[in-house]
């Protein structure tokens, strides 16, 4: 078992190993997780998130990479959580993002964590929003959360950012695609990256021609802007870091930004709450109340959908004792012979 209070008070400190633990613990699922959450919520709510998504190809490594350096420059600390897909051997990560990253790895002030989707949908990890608060704990003033390359309906990264940069590059379809509802509807800052390619221009006109038919806005309401870059070599990225500067004051002055993390943390809530629900439905297979309710359902005495809502209100009570002084897994007491 680690101890928590020192890793945190380690995290704290700057010690990356700390924090490289914390994240561990949150990745595993450990059983000290609750305490771990416990322990970091009154330091969190300090860091500014922003999240970087796009297609494979972009550059959203080299894009994050090149952030790092202009934060760090106005000497920010900064955290770096790398989505990565899975390894269909090991599960793990494929560290990609780490490797082209690599020129950061022995500045104190900069935390870099490759994540595996282990699976998960959305394009990010599952434990992403607990890796944040992690960071966010241990003084970062910039997480930077790079998804995988996603396509058009992997949008998560929009409900756990305070802002969403959305990277296209010329030659890639990104014109047609910006015509398609999905990932080009969640911008903050669109980012048309490597823009020494012929078709730069015009990969930001039609974007900026397909912004201008979206929803109307009212007079103050954001426009995305538009920002050309050349990652590689580090062309454009101040025009990016003060797109996100200018969205950071404008929804601190409307209250915005405040939403946005009431929001991310009802989610996350939910989320927890579900996952819980869902693992004590699990444990009534073979339980003698689903096999009731089942077979109310194929004698035509229950339809569906109560038999679901007598479940839930089954799951949601008070746990209580058996007569033989045990209680079930789910937290409910078992009938006998269940």
């Amino acid at each position: 078992m680690q101890d928590v209070s020192s890793l945190v008070a380690q995290a704290r400190e700057g010690r990356p190993r700390a924090v490289a633990r914390l994240i561990s613990l949150v990745e595993g699922a450990s059983p000290q997780l609750r305490e771990v959450m416990a322990a970091l919520a009154p330091l969190t709510g300090n860091a500014y998130v922003v999240g970087l998504t796009g297609s494979p190809g972009v550059g959203k490594s080299t894009s994050t990479s090149a952030l790092v350096t202009a934060y760090r420059k106005q000497g920010k600390r900064v955290g770096v959580l790398a989505v990565d897909p899975s390894s269909p051997f090991s599960g793990g990560a494929l560290l990609g993002d780490r490797v082209r990253m690599s020129e950061h790895a022995s500045d104190p002030g900069v935390y870099i964590r490759s994540m595996a989707t282990r699976g998960h949908l959305g394009g990010l990890a599952w434990a992403a929003p607990q890796a944040i608060r992690v960071l966010d704990a241990a003084g970062c003033d910039v997480i930077l959360v790079e998804t995988v390359g996603v396509g058009q309906s992997e949008v998560e990264i929009a409900s756990q950012a305070d802002t969403s940069v959305v990277l296209l590059a010329p030659g890639m379809g990104d014109g047609i695609q910006a015509a398609k509802a999905g990932i080009l509807e969640i911008g903050d800052v669109y980012v048309v990256n490597k823009a020494d390619r012929d078709g730069a221009d015009a990969t930001a006109r039609e974007l900026n021609h397909m912004l201008g038919l979206g929803e109307s806005r009212a007079p103050g309401d954001w426009r995305p802007p538009i920002v050309k870059t050349v990652a590689a070599r580090a062309e454009g990225v101040d025009e990016v870091v003060e797109a996100l500067e200018k969205h950071r004051a404008w929804m601190e002055e409307r209250g915005v930004l405040t939403e946005r993390r009431l929001a991310r943390a009802s989610h996350e809530v939910e989320s927890i709450a579900v996952t819980a629900l869902r693992e004590r439905i699990g444990d009534l297979h073979g339980d003698r109340r689903l096999g009731a309710l089942a077979e109310r359902i194929i004698t035509g005495t229950l339809d569906p959908y109560r038999a679901a809502d007598e479940l839930v209100e089954g799951l949601t009570t008070t746990p209580t004792t058996s007569p033989s002084g045990t209680t079930s897994p789910s937290g409910i007491s078992s009938p006998s012979g269940a």
